[in-house]
């Protein structure tokens, strides 16, 4: 009998062991499955929260080879670009890529063939828009310097092109953004058809790049007015071209048509405008694949004709008029008379008279007035480099 019930506690003594024992794991499990649903939870509307947030249309562009390229080692943020003349600005993430070398082979037909052929549709939302920057130039750029402090931080938002003489054999330091921009090129002569030649040749190289979308033509006399991001916003911002095309009725204007270019051209299509212009990409496009026209100016328009002041002029008020503000963005003086602007030196570089450039004006700008009218200005002497460089901070909006 006392075994008996020694052994019926230890079997109670178990059982109360087994029932303790179970509601440990119980509990255990129910701590556990808290937990797991707790984090699940989190999980899921961390999930959903990112299925809601906003992308960037724009992102770091992407190789034009077959494989992608690795990430970047840095980016760069344009967060704020300044509002231009219309209020507006641009946002835009690019990376910090040094840009190609431009060496080819090409013929001129066959790079305007080449260049004829690019793809005219959108950007991808991984191409970020740039200015094409075109320096026609004997020699040396003498603003080189000026020019790096305009362009410094904004990689990725422009293309540098060069045509110098193909004698020129001089190149920039490897850290400068002029170094391998150099374009294959030839001679130029002043007042032919070779100056025209020199400014297709850039527009076809530029326009190899689909990421360009606006050209500017820049000589060496040429400095900018305000720092980059006003001008990126200001050609940005609009759908025209800045190419000066006016009918003037004298004999600088309509006495050089000749009536030889009848009937493809007529005297109510001719135009005269500056040389240094500034055009969208579709302008740009029927320069450089004009085979139409181009010919009958290269016959008829000799000296006193001068292409470089009427084959564009003309054959953007024939295209492409809709589409053109009818003025240029580089500012020039020919007040003094003559067949050439005035130059300006050392003394003439003060505030006001930078500034009376700059704002001394007004003309229409996106169906407003604007006292922005001119983003370039030519003809300065190198020996204006020092003074410029000092005025830099206030010219470019520069940190002293």
């Amino acid at each position: 009998m006392g075994n008996e019930q020694h052994l019926l506690q230890r079997i109670s003594k178990a059982f109360y062991f087994q029932l303790q024992s179970s509601h440990i794991f119980q509990f255990f499990f129910f701590v556990f499955g808290l937990t797991f649903g707790f984090v699940a939870c989190l999980y899921l509307k961390s999930f959903l929260v990112s299925l809601q947030a906003p992308t960037y249309s724009t992102l770091p562009p992407i190789s034009s080879t077959v494989s992608p390229p690795p990430p970047p080692p840095l980016e760069l943020w344009l967060s704020s670009l300044v509002e231009s003349a219309n209020g507006t600005s641009n946002y835009a993430r690019v990376s910090l890529k040094k840009q190609e070398f431009l060496t080819h082979n090409m013929s001129d037909q066959e790079l305007f063939q080449k260049a004829s052929m690019v793809s005219q549709t959108e950007l991808s939302g991984r191409q970020v828009p740039k200015v094409a920057f075109m320096f026609m130039t004997k020699g040396p750029l003498p603003f080189s310097l000026l020019w790096e402090k305009f362009f410094k931080g904004h990689e990725g938002f422009y293309s540098i092109y060069v045509h110098a003489h193909p004698s020129f054999n001089d190149s920039e330091p490897e850290d400068s953004i002029f170094y391998g921009r150099r374009i294959p090129s030839q001679p130029v002569y002043w007042g032919t058809s070779s100056m025209i030649d020199a400014e297709r040749r850039l527009l076809a190289n530029a326009l190899l790049d689909i990421s360009n979308q606006r050209f500017v033509l820049l000589s060496d006399s040429c400095i900018p007015l305000f720092n980059f991001k006003i001008v990126y916003n200001y050609l940005m911002d609009s759908n025209l071209s800045f190419l000066g095309s006016f009918d003037d009725p004298r004999k600088a204007g309509r006495g050089r048509y000749s009536p030889q270019m009848w009937p493809l051209i007529n005297i109510t299509d001719w135009r005269k405008g500056s040389q240094w212009f500034e055009v969208h990409r579709d302008l740009a496009m029927h320069i450089v694949s004009d085979t139409k026209y181009y010919p009958i100016f290269q016959k008829h328009c000799l000296m006193p004709c001068y292409m470089d002041e009427h084959y564009i002029p003309t054959l953007a008020n024939m295209l492409y008029s809709e589409f053109n503000s009818n003025r240029s963005i580089t500012w020039v003086d020919w007040s003094r008379g003559g067949p050439h602007p005035a130059k300006f030196g050392w003394g003439d570089i003060t505030d006001e008279f930078l500034n009376q450039i700059r704002f001394g004006s007004t003309c229409p700008y996106n169906e407003n007035t604007t006292s922005i009218c001119f983003l370039f200005a030519r003809k300065f002497l190198p020996s204006t480099l020092e003074p410029l460089l000092r005025v830099a901070p206030l010219l470019l909006g520069l940190e002293p």
